[in-house]
């Protein structure tokens, strides 16, 4: 009877030791944090920074949105941008307002006294009438206007991102994140006060999420590559701007 008790106690040691050294080599073995992802966060800060503008200039279209301080002046905007034109609405303290963009056409719609102001009418001048007549409408800028020449760059989308995507500094990686259940890194610019930049670890590595330096506004990127819907609007809502307002009154 010894010998069914020594064979007993021999599986039994065995088997004990087949668990513990499957604990140590579970125990010895760390997740691959890469795994599933696109390999960016095998890369360096600089190859991840350059990999991120590719992406974000080969891209179609992209959403932009949430504030950009420029020049004193804080913007809040939300743009759907493409490489033939953009739409979607900007506002500031003073005013709020659509931009459209077809081509090299750019319509604003805005009230009766962002107008006004862009004028500089006083109430009852012929200015300030001639302004009562643009607001609600779609007004078809000039090339030449000031108005086209400040506003049509948050239509463009290679000039908007290449003013925003810039970090200042010396750029490091700093960890990993999650914006809306994708995977990122993060990049810093010099320690952080020159901004920060959130790339996605899942499928290509566009940008998603922008701090910009010094405060200066934060940026949401999605939608890359969804079709933007760009159309001129209907002629009974457009007024050229160049032809009325200035022989209006």
């Amino acid at each position: 009877m010894a010998r069914p008790r020594r064979t007993a106690r021999a599986a039994l040691v065995g088997a004990v030791c087949a668990g513990l050294a499957a604990a140590l080599a579970g125990c010895g073995a760390e997740e691959d944090p890469d795994a599933g992802t696109n390999g960016l966060g095998k890369l360096s800060a600089t190859k991840i920074e350059a990999k991120a503008m590719a992406a974000a200039k080969g891209a179609e279209t992209v959403r932009l949105s949430g504030s950009v301080v420029s020049r004193g002046n804080t913007y809040k905007l939300d743009m759907r941008l493409a490489k033939d034109g953009a739409r979607g609405e900007l506002s500031t303290k003073a005013a709020a307002f659509q931009l459209l963009r077809v081509g090299e056409a750019l319509y604003l719609k805005a009230d009766a006294a962002f107008w006004a102001g862009e004028k500089g009418g006083k109430p009852g001048s012929p200015d300030a009438v001639a302004a009562a007549k643009l607001g609600g409408k779609y007004v078809k800028v000039p090339s030449a206007d000031p108005v086209y020449k400040r506003f049509s760059g948050f239509t463009d989308k290679d000039v908007l991102l290449s003013s925003l995507l810039g970090l200042h500094g010396k750029l490091t990686t700093d960890g990993r994140g999650d914006i809306d259940g994708v995977r990122t890194i993060r990049l810093s610019a010099g320690a952080g006060s020159g901004g920060s930049l959130d790339v996605s670890l899942e499928g290509a590595p566009y940008p998603l999420r922008l701090k910009r330096a010094g405060g200066a506004g934060v940026v949401r990127l999605d939608d890359w590559g969804k079709s933007v819907d760009l159309k001129a609007p209907a002629q009974d809502q457009v007024v050229d701007y160049g032809k009325k307002i200035e022989g209006a009154g």
